[in-house]
């Protein structure tokens, strides 16, 4: 493997950041980008900085490390090494989708089979295998599928977080997604087919082949053209329901 890993340190605990960064210092491949101390600072500089390496916290303050990945976009994930200090259901969960975690207090030793682990995982990441087990272990944590609950955007020169539930509709826009919030617009690099199966079906519904809307933002649903019907949302906006989609809002 050429070049050098980009490494991102998250952890509430400046200690364990510490300890992370003296045993990563002994690696002549990794470079270390970034630190944050909280899950909604990781997000943003995990969708800002790209690292290919993330150690993870478990616990932390606001977003906790399994709401981290959710709220970032698949196509921003990187290898991830969670680290925790007590939490054996998720020990367990990792150790049946081959991921790796580091328990807290750790050995020399074990840092550095998390660290082969992971330069395997890096290499192999084109296959996009760590990114499906990463979906499969927070859904079987969470006892449900892994549904988003929020969104990373570009805000001015940072990026901020907004909630599913504020979405009012998306839009397909070639490989990408258009997110709508009222009069705010953000593009979601993920395809419309990829957001679908990532969004909870009780909450949002396909109502055209490049249209998916908040169920809960409808105000009102009437007849149109050729079968087809128009959805008239709470905030005035007016979208299509095509009749090949009426199924999923209409008897």
């Amino acid at each position: 493997m050429g070049g050098m890993i980009r490494a991102l340190v998250v952890d509430d605990e400046p200690l364990a950041r510490e300890g992370i960064r003296l045993h990563l210092a002994k690696e002549s491949d990794i470079t270390v980008v970034g630190e944050a101390t909280d899950g909604r600072n990781a997000a943003a500089l995990i969708t800002t900085l790209k690292p290919d390496l993330v150690f993870l916290d478990v616990q932390m303050p606001g977003l906790d490390g399994f709401e981290v990945v959710e709220a970032v976009a698949p196509a921003f994930l990187p290898t991830i090494v969670f680290v925790t200090a007590y939490d054996q259901y998720a020990i367990k969960a990792f150790d049946v989708h081959a991921l790796d975690y580091l328990l807290k207090p750790y050995s020399g030793d074990r840092f550095q089979s998390a660290m082969r682990k992971a330069r395997e995982e890096i290499v192999a990441r084109g296959s996009h295998d760590s990114r499906r087990r990463l979906l499969e272990m927070i859904a079987e944590r969470a006892g449900a599928s892994a549904h988003l609950k929020r969104f990373v955007v570009r805000s001015g020169e940072g990026y901020t977080l907004v909630p599913a539930a504020d979405v009012a509709f998306f839009e397909a826009q070639g490989n990408y997604v258009r997110l709508t919030t009222g009069s705010r617009h953000h593009l979601l690099r993920i395809t419309m087919a990829q957001l679908e199966k990532r969004l909870d079906p009780k909450r949002f519904a396909r109502i055209h082949r490049s249209t998916m809307v908040n169920i809960d933002r409808i105000k009102e649903i009437t007849p149109a053209w050729h079968g087809d019907f128009e959805v008239l949302l709470q905030d005035g906006q007016r979208l299509r329901l095509s009749r090949n989609f009426r199924e999923r809002l209409l008897p």
